[in-house]
């Protein structure tokens, strides 16, 4: 299994990005996809998460409003659209996979808000 995330960068606060991680080696449609983040110092904490049929999606309250995710089963990819992005949300972020009590990671993706 991989999930290969791309799309962080440095931005300016109040910017935008758009995360998106790729999946392979698993059968896409039957996972729950997530999106987490660490920031320096911090444990990992959950920031969304959406059903294999997209019903279902749950935000962090910090990102409620601002972060969108959304995922492709025909192209195996989950996205995490960030507007007026903040320098709290600074940090490496991770796309995993579950399904059931199986849960794989990516490798991360950095995302710097600074001016």
């Amino acid at each position: 299994v991989q999930l290969v995330e791309s799309g962080g960068g440095t931005v300016q606060p109040g910017g935008s990005l758009t995360l998106s991680c790729a999946a392979s080696g698993l059968t896409f449609r039957d996972y729950a996809m997530g999106w987490a983040r660490q920031a320096p110092g911090k444990e990992r904490e959950g920031v969304s998460c959406i059903s294999p049929g997209s019903t279902r999606i749950n935000y962090t309250d910090s990102v409620k409003g601002r972060f969108t995710i959304s995922r492709d089963n025909a192209k195996n990819t989950v996205y995490l659209q960030m507007n007026s992005l903040k320098p709290e949300d600074t940090a490496v972020y991770y796309c995993n996979a579950r399904l059931g009590s199986v849960i794989y990671w990516g490798q991360g993706t950095q995302v710097t808000v600074s001016s």
